[in-house]
């Protein structure tokens, strides 16, 4: 099990830090720790606070991703998604909203707007070499399986 540390910025003692929501859910919901009612207008993005910072192990990241209902429903979804938050971040961590719907939608403070998952970053060596093994595909891209 890996241990990350919260640490609640000052003013959103009523927000909760991120919490799962049934016993086998892979992510944490974040709430919006706005202090007034954002509006997103249709096309619109805004970086939403979160109210938090944290620390986790060297071999963690934090992946922010959109909760499915509000993206089903209100055609609010992330940008960038998911997000990555780095182990060595340590500010306030923030979600970058964007309205694909058709309607101007309202983040309450509280609401929950993304959820969190947790990934083992595994060691990576980078080798730099003259030839690349072959293999059935090959160098094809875009489309190239059919589908």
């Amino acid at each position: 099990m890996f241990q990350v540390l919260f640490k609640r910025l000052a003013g959103n003692e009523d927000i909760l830090l991120p919490n799962k929501m049934s016993e086998w859910a892979a992510g944490f919901d974040l709430q919006a720790a706005v202090s007034e009612p954002v509006v997103l207008a249709p096309g619109e993005r805004k970086l939403i606070p979160t109210g938090f910072a944290m620390a986790m192990p060297a071999n963690l990241e934090a992946q922010i991703r959109p909760r499915s209902g509000l993206s089903y429903k209100h055609g609010i979804t992330c940008l960038n998604s998911p997000g990555t938050i780095d182990a060595d971040y340590r500010g306030e961590v923030k979600v970058l909203l964007v309205n694909l719907g058709q309607e101007p939608f309202t983040i309450a403070r509280g609401e929950r707007i993304a959820q969190m998952v947790f990934q083992v970053v595994p060691a990576i060596e980078i080798v730099e070499a003259d030839e690349l093994p072959d293999t059935v595909r090959g160098a094809g891209g875009f489309g190239h399986t059919g589908v």
